[in-house]
């Protein structure tokens, strides 16, 4: 199979270039290559790169051709600084899956893998003891302030128990990037019905691992704390640790891809799919930064009560879907991730948002 990759020299994406030519396909990556989102030679692919934005027609259309399927990872991420950076986020996110789309719809391009974000869910799922599952609303500043966390029943005020989240939940995005997330997955899914082409999307959990950018406002939680390591810092734990993720391997992650590419194929023309990719192993803020912390041999975490308004206090994967339909499996425990994340390098850069 002949796969462009765009978004291909990114943390994720070489990632998913290097698993799906050790399966014997054909990368094809597409890249802006940024300087302040690269760290060096070493982190570029060795062949088969087209150096261009996503949002450039002509560079799109010239990568098309004789590809036989699209793994879409090209994307600002995080949360960003503020929301001056929306227009950013929605230009990059946005615009960029539009022109790549079109582009497919002119060259008969006809499969697409989407990096989704478990993002467009807001906040996971809760029961209240009293009422059953409910969706509280987001969490009042007054409240952060104060160090009142947990989200509450918004019929008796009860503190809600979390559990995971399937791929019916609701979508609720909370922030700009989130929104961008959800606008790419309606975007693919118009694509294949005016098309009839078919569309997978790959809502990542808290995706970590080697190559991680460090130092960058952009970056997972997980970059975050692993640069204060390498600075000798603690890092630094907003509100009281004890917010709830699924922390995923990055090479976990490229095998899911490459599985959803393999089967992508096989969907009725005009389908839209979307698959939580989680480990399935639910663990706190604070307890991935101790384990990360006390693998590179300190400093201890610090907990320090901040908070940022449209964080989510607790969003975990249910990804039985994911194994049962296209018998994907994640590889790496969480103590082993974390040890081997805990000694390996980072991608040195400026503050960038690309992946």
């Amino acid at each position: 199979m002949r796969v462009l990759v765009t978004g291909g020299a990114g943390f994720i994406g070489s990632e998913i270039v290097r698993t799906l030519t050790s399966a014997g396909h054909e990368a094809v990556v597409l890249d802006a290559l940024l300087p302040s989102a690269h760290g060096g030679a070493a982190d570029r692919p060795d062949s088969g790169i087209i150096v261009a934005d996503v949002r450039d027609r002509e560079a799109v259309d010239r990568a098309l051709r004789g590809i036989d399927a699209v793994c879409h990872q090209a994307a600002m991420v995080g949360l960003g600084k503020d929301f001056a950076d929306a227009p950013l986020y929605v230009g990059c996110n946005d615009l960029g899956t539009a022109v790549l789309l079109a582009a497919a719809a002119g060259a008969g391009v006809r499969n697409l893998v989407l990096a989704g974000s478990m993002v467009v869910y807001g906040e996971g799922r809760y029961e209240c003891p009293l009422h059953g599952p409910v969706r509280p609303g987001p969490r009042a500043e007054a409240d952060l302030a104060e160090g009142r966390f947990e989200p509450l029943c918004p019929s008796c005020g009860t503190e809600l128990t979390p559990g995971l989240v399937g791929e019916d939940a609701p979508v609720d995005p909370r922030n700009v990037y989130a929104t961008t997330k959800l606008a790419q997955e309606h975007l693919a899914a118009s694509w294949t019905r005016a098309t009839g082409g078919r569309a997978v999307s790959l809502r990542y959990h808290n995706v970590y691992g080697p190559g991680m950018p460090r130092d960058t406002p952009y970056a997972g939680v997980a970059s975050f704390f692993r640069s204060s390591l390498a600075r000798g810092e603690s890092p630094q734990v907003f509100e009281d640790g004890a917010q709830r993720r699924d922390f995923v391997h990055v090479r976990d992650v490229a095998a899911a891809n490459a599985v959803a590419l393999e089967a992508v194929g096989g969907l009725r023309p005009g389908s839209f799919a979307a698959y939580n990719t989680g480990s399935g192993e639910p663990h706190t803020i604070g307890e991935m930064a101790a384990e990360l912390a006390s693998a590179h041999g300190g400093p201890a975490p610090r907990i320090t009560g901040e908070y940022r308004l449209g964080d989510v206090r607790h969003v975990t994967a249910d990804s039985r879907r994911l194994r049962e339909e296209l018998g994907w499996k994640p590889t790496m425990g969480f103590a082993e991730g974390m040890a081997e994340f805990a000694a390996a390098p980072q991608r040195d850069m400026a503050a960038s948002p690309a992946r």
